[in-house]
């Protein structure tokens, strides 16, 4: 027997013995910890404290990497199965974990939370959100992970509430109402802690509610302010709407912000207006949707905005994630904020002023726009704004992206490029009259279903240069990527596919290092810590499909999540 064999039977062993699946309504409290508290010191290292993984972006610049190489090119492709944890719930498991003093908190559909011992998977406690049987939702029941500081973890949920809860046993310290959910908001992102506020965004952009941002103190739930993303009657930026359709303007803020204390800044990314696909009843640029929006993290107050799509009529939520670092533009080292919009362009800009750096398309496929201007605005293509009646041509990028605010993108300090899983498909598009009724879908329109069924919907990871302005390579698969990625400082991108792979790439040549079947669509946002001088990867699996009929992926492992835990085996052995 060789020795991939004897690695397959133990990856085998590893995952039939790994903890049992458990009924979202009867797991008990198993005992109770809480570990030491997270400071804002803790939170300021990110991942340069690499014992654990304490916010979703990993740091506040968002950079999903670590500094950690035990893993690297050499060794990646002996990495095993360690234990797996089965929720017994079905959805979307599309959260990133967090892991804190030897404890992972993991949020799954439908509001449940997890604190399981980090190091086998044991449950610790379970707590489930208590939802109202009237739940309004767009996208899934999908939570994208909870925030940590102090003994407290924060979780927005389904219903359009803020939680506070208790780390050393699950138990709810404070709830904060963030919105009415019968008038379609809902929560399902993970909230940002700075300094001693919780700052989270909302769903329901595609029920005409209004976007927002809200600011809540963290050991009370006193909301300290709010900031609408579509100005009401008399304010600046109310012009851009035709007549009074401000009113139902949309601007989801359903993705995570990123927070920069060398500016002070926090970014936050904005979605779509609404209608979504009728332009015609809300005629002008639309402000501040598909923007990102700098704000004062004391107060909310707007420094500057950046509008990516203007008067959107394709659902292109410019919520994607917010990266900042320093680059060097033009010899001089300015710093910026880069994202990978969903409109199929990358985009850079000053991260103090807004100022529009660069611009440049990193999808295969980019129809709706002929390019973009000096200062970034892009110039659409009279061919592909929807029309009344049947779809039209195929419109490209499609609904689901490029990449997508639903899942994350890496960016690595170690080879300065940005690691981008994406979706390359088309649609046709088509417009409709539609009479807005609170709590019910306000699309005006939508694309054609399915978008493809010819295999000419796809998936791409595009290793992106920004300061360079080019991808350097793609990794294609079959299959859609719908989840996110990771990049470490050993040289290795983790993220996973629809049809259900894990899989490692060489972060300079796109190369595949390893892969392994899941047995489930992956959606959910790789992390990695180290203890001990072992280093852990966690990737989630489960309920891939992003849009029905997209890609034809198999259905296997649809109704099942479970969370995978890797490392580098320890017997010498057992691999050389």
């Amino acid at each position: 027997m060789n020795m991939d064999n004897i690695l397959a039977i133990c990856a085998g062993l590893a995952l039939l013995l790994g903890p049992p699946a458990f009924a979202a309504d009867s797991v008990e409290l198993e005992f109770s910890y809480a570990g030491e508290p997270v400071t804002t010191e803790d939170l300021l290292k990110g991942t340069d404290k690499t014992d654990g993984w304490y916010m979703y972006g990993g740091n506040y610049a968002n950079w999903r990497y670590s500094p950690i190489d035990t893993i690297n090119k050499d060794n990646v492709s002996k990495l095993a199965p360690v234990w797996m944890f089965q929720t017994g719930l079905t959805g979307q498991l599309s959260g990133s974990p967090i892991v804190a003093d030897g404890v992972m908190y993991v949020s799954a559909p439908y509001n449940n939370l997890w604190a399981l011992d980090a190091k086998n998977g044991e449950v610790i406690w379970h707590f489930e959100h208590d939802m109202p049987s009237d739940l309004i939702l767009c996208c899934g029941p999908a939570n994208r992970g909870v925030a940590i500081k102090d003994d407290l973890l924060f979780m927005a949920t389904l219903d359009a509430k803020l939680l506070a809860i208790q780390r050393s046993n699950g138990e709810i310290l404070w709830t904060a109402e963030l919105e009415d959910y019968k008038k379609g908001y809902s929560g399902t992102s993970s909230p940002l802690i700075v300094g001693d506020m919780v700052i989270t965004g909302i769903a329901g952009g595609e029920y005409g509610a209004r976007g927002f941002i809200d600011a809540y103190a963290l050991t009370t739930g006193e909301r300290l302010w709010r900031r609408y993303t579509v100005p009401s009657e008399g304010e600046k930026g109310v012009e851009t709407w035709a007549g009074d359709s401000w009113k139902t303007g949309g601007g989801p803020t359903w993705a995570i912000g990123t927070y920069d204390p060398q500016t002070d800044l926090l970014y936050w990314p904005v979605g779509n207006p609404s209608p979504d696909w009728n332009g015609g009843v809300r005629e002008g640029d639309n402000l501040y949707t598909n923007s990102v929006l700098a704000l004062d993290p004391k107060t909310g107050e707007m420094q500057w905005y950046f509008q990516f799509t203007p008067h959107d009529m394709w659902d292109y939520d410019s919520t994607n994630g917010i990266v900042v670092d320093d680059i060097v533009v033009d010899g001089k080292t300015v710093r910026v904020l880069m994202q990978p919009n969903r409109n199929g362009y990358v985009y850079v800009l000053d991260a103090t002023t807004g100022a529009y750096m660069k611009g440049f398309q990193y999808t295969d496929r980019l129809t709706w726009s002929t390019g973009l201007d000096a200062n970034g605005r892009p110039q659409v293509n009279p061919e592909a704004v929807p029309q009344a009646g049947e779809a039209g041509d195929p419109v490209c990028p499609g609904l689901s992206g490029g990449h997508n605010g639903s899942w994350s993108y890496a960016y690595s300090k170690s080879s300065e490029l940005m690691y981008v899983p994406s979706v390359e498909s088309c649609m046709g598009v088509f417009k409709e009259d539609m009479v807005f009724i609170q709590g019910t879908p306000f699309w005006g329109g939508g694309p054609s279903t399915p978008e493809t069924d010819d295999g000419s919907s796809y998936g791409i990871l595009a290793a992106i240069d920004p300061v360079g302005g080019e991808v350097k390579w793609k990794y294609r698969s079959e299959y859609p990527f719908v989840g996110g990625a990771l990049a470490t400082a050993g040289g290795v991108v983790f993220s996973g596919d629809q049809d259900g792979y894990a899989f490692a790439l060489d972060d300079a040549t796109g190369e595949e290092l390893w892969r392994f079947q899941t047995g489930s669509s992956v959606r959910s946002q790789p992390i990695t810590w180290e203890v001990d001088g072992t280093q852990y990867v966690a990737i989630g699996s489960g309920m891939g499909g992003l849009v029905p009929g997209l890609s034809g992926a198999p259905e296997k492992g649809t109704n099942g999540n479970a969370l995978l835990v890797f490392a580098l085996p320890k017997t010498k052995w057992f691999w050389e």
